[in-house]
C-alpha cells in the first residue's frame, strides 16, 4: 500500500491521465452501443414460470406481455364516431408496432366488455410477443410515446403494463441535489473549497466510468431497469465517504508536520487499507446474492459491485494523485499559517468526542441497554412486513400508468389493472370442454368479478394447442386479497375441477409472477443472511485477530438492518409519515427489497466498522489497553465517521426526489440505516460492548492465530506518533529543526 501510494503521488500526472483516458473512452464506447437493463423476474419451478414456457413453446404470438391502452373522454362517450376514429387510428399505429402481434380493440366484435358502463372509458388490449424483458428501453419508449403522443381532441390515451413501465422514466433522480448537499458537508467538515471538492472529483471519476461499465455490460448481463440508478446511489454515498477517510488522516498527517508525500502514503497506509477492506466487504455483501440463485438479482449484485470497486480504485490512486497537485492548498488557512511558523498538532481527537467517550466509558451498561431499546423499538414494524410487489397505483401521480391505472380502477375497478392468466395445454375437444368447466369454476370464486371467454390458439410447428383465460379479482394487483384469491384458485378450485382429468391447467400473468417471486426470496433469504454474516465474519476475524468483534459487528449489523427494515415497513406499508415524502398509496414492500437492501446495509455497515475499529485495532497495538483503546479510537474517529454518515444520508435521501417507488424505498432504508448506524451503533453501541467486554475482544486461540492468513489493516503502527495521554487537544509546538 506505501508503494503504490508513493507511486501514484510521484506520477501524479500519468495517474491522472490515465483516469481520463478511462473516462472517455468508456463513455464513448457506451454512447455508441447503448445499454440494455431488462426486469426478469420468472423463476423455474414455479407456476408463472411454467406457464409462460408453455406459450413460448407452443404458442409464441401469444407468450409475450400484455399492456394496457386506456382511453377516456372529457365530454360525450368513446363510441362516438370522432372519437372513435382518433382511436382506430392509434390502434393502427401500435399494431404497426414491432413485437406487437395484436391488438384487442373495444370497437371489435367481443369489445363490448372493454367500455366502461357510462362509455366515457374504454381500453384496449396489446398484445406482445415477447416478455418486456426482452425488449430494449428504446423499444418500450417508443410504444409509450406512439400512445401518449396521440392524445388530443378531448382524448386522453395513457398505457398500464409491464412494457409501459420499463418505457417510463428512469432518470438518475435526486444525483445533483445529493452531490450538492455533500459538498456543503464536506465545506463544513474541511473549511475549505479544494478540500471539499475532492472526494466528489474522485467519486465523481469513479462513477463516470462505473455506469458506463455497467451499461456496457447489460449487454451480456441480465440486469434490472434500475441498476445504475441503484449503483449511482450506493457509489456517490461510499465514493465520497472513501475519500472523505484518506482526505481526513492526509490533512491530519500534514498538521503534524509531515511532508505531502509522507501524509498521502500514511494515509494511504491506514485509511487507504481500511477502505479496501469496507469496499471488499460491501462487495461480499453484494455478489452473496448469487446464493440465492434468482437470476433477476445477479445483475443488480454485479452492477453494485462494480460501482463500488471503481470508488474503492479511485480512492486508492486518483485521490493520492490529486492531494499531490494540492499539496497544503487543501488545509484551512489559518492551519497553513500555522505550519509556516512552526506550529504542529499532537492528536487527532475531537474534544467533543473525546468528552462522549468519557461518558460511555464511566457507564457502559446503562448506554448499550439504552441504545438497544431504541433499535428493538424501530425494529417492530418490520415483523408485520408484507412482501409484495406495488402495482401502477403506486407511480408517481404524473406518470401515464398511473393515469392508466387510475382510469382503469375508475372505469372497470381495480382488478382489470393486473388479472389472472389460466393457461392449459389441449390436445383433444375433450380437453377444450374441461377447460372450459374450469374457467367457469374459476369465475364463480368468490373475489373474481369477470372472466373472459376462454381463448384457443393452435399451436405451431405441430405442437398441442394453448387454452387462454383471463380472471379478474376484486382487488388491485397489490391487495393481499388478490394474493389469497391466487393461491385459492391454485390450491383448491383448480384442482378440484381437474380432478379425475388429465388436463394441467397454470395459473399465470404478471400477478401472479410477483407473488411467486416474493415466495420463493422469502423461503432464500435465510441462507443468503447466513452466507453474508459468515464470509464477513472470516474476514473480519482475519483482519482483526479476534473472534468477539466479527460477533459482535455481525450482531450490530443485524439489528441495524431490522431497524431500517421497520422504518420502510412504517413508512411505505404503514404510511406513517409518508405524506411528507409525497408517497399517496401506500403498499406491500417489493419482495426483492429484504434481499438487496440487506446486501448494502451490511456492505455500509461495515464500512464504519471497519473505519471505527480500525482506529481502535491501532490504539490497542499502540496502548496495550482495551478500555484506552476503545476510548481514544472512538475520539479519534466519532467526528468523521458523523460527517460521513451525514454526507451519506443526504445522499440517499436526495434519491427519493426521483420519484421512482423503488429508488424511493431504497432511499428512505438507506438513509435511515446509515443515520441509525452512526448515531446509535457505532457512537454509542458498538463502543459500550467493546467496553464491557474488555481485552477479551482480542483473544483468538493460538491454535486458529497460527492457521489464519494475516490481512494488515492498521499499517505502520511504529510510524503513528505517541499516544496523547491528556486526550485533549494539545497546545501547538514548534516544528522539529530539519
Amino acid at each position: 500500500m506505501r508503494a503504490m501510494a508513493k507511486f501514484c503521488f510521484t506520477h501524479r500526472r500519468w495517474v491522472l491521465l490515465v483516469w481520463v483516458v478511462a473516462l472517455v473512452g468508456v463513455i464513448a464506447l457506451e454512447s455508441g452501443t447503448g445499454s440494455a437493463y431488462k426486469d426478469n423476474f420468472n423463476l423455474s419451478g414455479t407456476q408463472s414460470f411454467d406457464a409462460v414456457n408453455l406459450l413460448q413453446r407452443n404458442a409464441p404470438k401469444a407468450s409475450g406481455d400484455r399492456d394496457q391502452i386506456v382511453i377516456a373522454v372529457k365530454d360525450g362517450k368513446v363510441t362516438d364516431p370522432a372519437v372513435r376514429s382518433q382511436v382506430e387510428a392509434l390502434l393502427g399505429k401500435v399494431s404497426a408496432l414491432p413485437n406487437v402481434s395484436s391488438v384487442s380493440s373495444p370497437y371489435g366484435p367481443l369489445g363490448a366488455k372493454q367500455i366502461s358502463p357510462d362509455g366515457r372509458i374504454a381500453y384496449a388490449a396489446v398484445q406482445f410477443d415477447v416478455l418486456a424483458n426482452k425488449l430494449s428501453n428504446a423499444q418500450a419508449k417508443q410504444f409509450v410515446h406512439t400512445v401518449t403522443s396521440n392524445s388530443g381532441n378531448g382524448v386522453e390515451f395513457e398505457v398500464e403494463g409491464q412494457v409501459a413501465r420499463q418505457g417510463g422514466n428512469n432518470g438518475a433522480g435526486g444525483t445533483g441535489i445529493g452531490a450538492l448537499a455533500a459538498l456543503v458537508v464536506l465545506f463544513l467538515v474541511f473549511g475549505t473549497v479544494l478540500a471539499a471538492v475532492l472526494p466528489l472529483l474522485t467519486a465523481g471519476f469513479a462513477l463516470g466510468v462505473a455506469i458506463s461499465v455497467i451499461g456496457l455490460l447489460s449487454h451480456v448481463i441480465d440486469m434490472a431497469s434500475f441498476s445504475s440508478q441503484l449503483s449511482l446511489l450506493i457509489g456517490l454515498g461510499v465514493g465520497v465517504d472513501y475519500a472523505l477517510f484518506i482526505v481526513t488522516r492526509y490533512r491530519q498527517g500534514l498538521l503534524r508536520g509531515l511532508s505531502g508525500e509522507e501524509a498521502v502514503v500514511q494515509s494511504l497506509d491506514t485509511s487507504g487499507r481500511a477502505v479496501m477492506f469496507a469496499g471488499i466487504i460491501v462487495c461480499i455483501a453484494m455478489l452473496g446474492m448469487f446464493a440465492l440463485g434468482v437470476s433477476f438479482l445477479y445483475g443488480v449484485a454485479v452492477a453494485a459491485s462494480v460501482a463500488v470497486f471503481f470508488t474503492v480504485i479511485a480512492s486508492l490512486t486518483l485521490l493520492p494523485a490529486m492531494l499531490g497537485f494540492f499539496g497544503t492548498k487543501v488545509l484551512r488557512r489559518r492551519d497553513r499559517r500555522a505550519l509556516k511558523e512552526g506550529q504542529l498538532r499532537t492528536t487527532d481527537e475531537s474534544p467533543a468526542w473525546a468528552s462522549w467517550s468519557d461518558r460511555l466509558a464511566a457507564r457502559p451498561w446503562l448506554f448499550a441497554a439504552g441504545a438497544t431499546l431504541i433499535m428493538l423499538v424501530l425494529a417492530i414494524p418490520f415483523l408485520s412486513m408484507r412482501l409484495g410487489s406495488a402495482d401502477a397505483g403506486s407511480d408517481p401521480s404524473g406518470s401515464t400508468t398511473r393515469k392508466a391505472y387510475d382510469l382503469l380502477a375508475q372505469g372497470f375497478g381495480p382488478g382489470y389493472n393486473g388479472p389472472l392468466q389460466l393457461v392449459a395445454q389441449i390436445d383433444s375437444p375433450t380437453q377444450k370442454a374441461e377447460f372450459i368447466r374450469v374457467q367457469q369454476a374459476v369465475a364463480g370464486t368468490p373475489g373474481v368479478v369477470g372472466a373472459t371467454a376462454p381463448v384457443f390458439v393452435r399451436g405451431t410447428d405441430g405442437r398441442p394447442g394453448v387454452a387462454l383465460a383471463n380472471i379478474i379479482p376484486k382487488g388491485s394487483p397489490q391487495d393481499q386479497s388478490t394474493a389469497d384469491l391466487l393461491h385459492t384458485v391454485r390450491n383448491q378450485v383448480v384442482p378440484a375441477a381437474t380432478r379425475g382429468t388429465d388436463l394441467k391447467v397454470l395459473t399465470g400473468g404478471q400477478t401472479a409472477i410477483f407473488d411467486d417471486f416474493s415466495h420463493v426470496l422469502s423461503a432464500k433469504l435465510p441462507l443468503f443472511i447466513g452466507v453474508v454474516v459468515l464470509l464477513s465474519f472470516l474476514l473480519l476475524m482475519c483482519v482483526f485477530r479476534s473472534l468477539l468483534i466479527p460477533v459482535i459487528a455481525a450482531v450490530m449489523n443485524l439489528l441495524s438492518a431490522a431497524a431500517a427494515f421497520g422504518v420502510v415497513t412504517a413508512v411505505f406499508q404503514n404510511g406513517w409519515g409518508s405524506s411528507l415524502l409525497g408517497i399517496d398509496k401506500t403498499g406491500p414492500i417489493e419482495a426483492f427489497l429484504p434481499v438487496m437492501m440487506f446486501a448494502i446495509l451490511f456492505g455500509l455497515s461495515m464500512d464504519y466498522e471497519v473505519f471505527l475499529v480500525t482506529r481502535i485495532y491501532e490504539e490497542w497495538h499502540r496502548r496495550g489497553d482495551n478500555r484506552e483503546a476503545v476510548k481514544h479510537g472512538l475520539a479519534a474517529t466519532g467526528r468523521t465517521i458523523t460527517a460521513a454518515a451525514a454526507i451519506m444520508i443526504l445522499v440517499f435521501a436526495a434519491f427519493i426526489l426521483g420519484g421512482e417507488r423503488i429508488i424511493d424505498l431504497f432511499g428512505v432504508g438507506l438513509a435511515s440505516a446509515v443515520l441509525i448506524d452512526a448515531l446509535v451503533v457505532r457512537s454509542v453501541l458498538v463502543p459500550s460492548v467493546m467496553l464491557i467486554v474488555g481485552n477479551a475482544n482480542w483473544w483468538l486461540p493460538a491454535w486458529l492465530e497460527r492457521i489464519l492468513p494475516h490481512f494488515n489493516v492498521e499499517g505502520s503502527v511504529e510510524a503513528m506518533p505517541a499516544p496523547d495521554d491528556a486526550r485533549r487537544p494539545a497546545e501547538p509546538v514548534p516544528a522539529p529543526a530539519r
